[in-house]
């Protein structure tokens, strides 16, 4: 009983065992945040302060020393200070030879001095093998437990077993350690943090653009244009009837943009006869963000769906509801029911109904816990497949609501199409080149060349080797 007992103790790890001593220069909120998450880890954390009087900030278990002592018990300094206070360091470059540092600071604005801060570090203590990391991990996500966006760590480094040293105190915290490379990174990882949605830039102006370009479209047909000419007031269908115009609008433009790159991709690859050879710049750019622009799609089509379940509510309705009604009423005559209408009413909100359906299930499998949990080939589908069917569904959803203003004269205010003929226009144009590209004809060799298959591999290769000549 006894000998058992003794062998289970000997198989079970020993949790109280202490990780080596980490020694922290800073006692602001990272450093405080990040030494209580490294004693919460089994480290020994010892502060290197200015002042060595212990604060009810500090984490109870972390001793507090000054610079010079802290530095001189641990393999490992990192510095949890500004970039403009470095200069305390330069008398501690003795103490610091051949100690790991690393360099967790930021800036304020993206490449505000000539070379990275961690450089900068690896100058002042030459001799010191300085590391990148922490600087894209907030204080408070060490204090909440490190949440999905912020668990990633980049770090990189010129001495390679410093390196690792970092990445395996990360990995003891929880968090994701990639390794960047050489010091050189240094800048662009400090760049990370202070990038504002840096691929959401062209979607978001763009749907901007096309926002502000179809409110005084409207603004002018549905409101100036019917006060001019009919003497109608109607400048409260700003608030209601033209964004629940153009939302649907900018929603379907957005949505064929989202696969015009691609059928522009394709006819590229079958012009050049190879897949070798790059795309040009603004068709890479436009590839890379669009899945923003089929969120904000998405965004513009779950506001026309709110505004649209909000119309019946609005006294403007109410009163053109009613005047029907009314008329029938004092003439004593029931007016028949139009099939023909109640078909095309019926045929726009089920289509609209099933492409909002396809649209957000396209929407969630872009997050990343949804697509992370499918493989290539399904994510390929939803994508792809049900993406395209999802644009034909908006797009005919269109057709039956304002398919009937492109053959009347009346639809034409100031010789102007109505802003539905407008949003018609990237979709269809998609849907029918994409159509051409199906055929078999255009099909097959399309999917050859994708395969590796060259129509002159000689130019080909000729290019290839003047571009590589070229780099060298």
């Amino acid at each position: 009983m006894n000998t058992n007992s003794s062998n289970m103790m000997a198989l079970a790890p020993n949790t109280s065992k202490k990780r080596e001593t980490v020694c922290i220069f800073g006692t602001g909120d990272f450093g405080r945040a990040l030494g209580h998450k490294m004693i919460q880890c089994g480290y020994h954390v010892v502060y290197g302060s200015r002042s060595t009087q212990i604060s009810n900030l500090i984490p109870k278990d972390a001793e507090v020393l000054s610079h010079a002592e802290a530095a001189q018990k641990a393999a490992i300094i990192i510095i949890a200070i500004q970039r403009q206070h470095y200069n305390f360091l330069t008398p501690l470059a003795e103490i610091l030879h051949g100690k790991v540092v690393v360099d967790i600071s930021n800036n304020l604005k993206l490449n505000q001095y000539p070379e990275s801060n961690a450089e900068y570090l690896a100058q002042l203590l030459p001799g010191a093998r300085v590391v990148k990391a922490f600087n894209t991990v907030s204080a408070w996500a060490l204090q909440s437990g490190a949440l999905d966006a912020s668990r990633q760590v980049f770090v990189c480094g010129d001495d390679t077993e410093a390196k690792e040293m970092v990445m395996n105190i990360v990995r003891a915290l929880g968090l994701t350690p990639l390794d960047q490379g050489s010091l050189l990174a240094a800048q662009e990882i400090e760049n990370y943090p202070l990038q504002l949605f840096p691929m959401w830039k062209f979607p978001i102006f763009l749907s901007l653009g096309l926002t502000a370009f179809f409110f005084f479209y409207c603004l002018a047909l549905d409101v100036i244009y019917t006060y001019i000419y009919e003497h109608n007031n109607f400048s409260f269908f700003i608030a209601m009837t033209i964004p629940n115009r153009i939302c649907p609008v900018v929603a379907l433009i957005l949505l064929g943009l989202v696969y015009l790159p691609g059928v522009l991709a394709a006819i590229i690859q079958l012009y050049r006869g190879t897949k070798y050879r790059r795309f040009p710049d603004w068709l890479d750019k436009w590839m890379l963000c669009r899945k923003q622009l089929g969120l904000i799609a998405l965004a513009f089509a779950s506001l026309h769906a709110v505004f649209t379940l909000a119309s019946p509510l609005r006294s403007f309705v109410k009163w053109r509801n009613a005047k029907p009604i009314i008329s029938q009423a004092l003439n004593n005559k029931t007016e028949p029911l139009d099939t023909t209408n109640a078909w095309l009413s019926d045929s726009y909100l089920a289509l609209g109904i099933i492409g909002f359906f396809f649209f957000v299930l396209v929407g969630i499998t872009s997050l990343p816990s949804v697509s992370n949990s499918v493989n290539w080939r399904e994510f390929r589908f939803v994508q792809s497949k049900l993406g395209y069917l999802t644009l034909i569904l908006c797009t005919a959803h269109t057709l039956v609501y304002g398919g009937k203003w492109f053959l009347s004269p009346s639809a034409y205010k100031w010789y102007l199409p109505n802003i539905y003929m407008l949003s018609l226009v990237v979709p269809c144009a998609v849907l029918v080149v994409k159509f051409v590209l199906i055929f078999p004809c255009v099909d097959k060799p399309l999917t050859r060349i994708r395969q590796g298959w060259e129509r002159n591999p000689k130019s080909s290769e000729q290019s290839n080797y003047i571009i590589n000549k070229s780099a060298v």
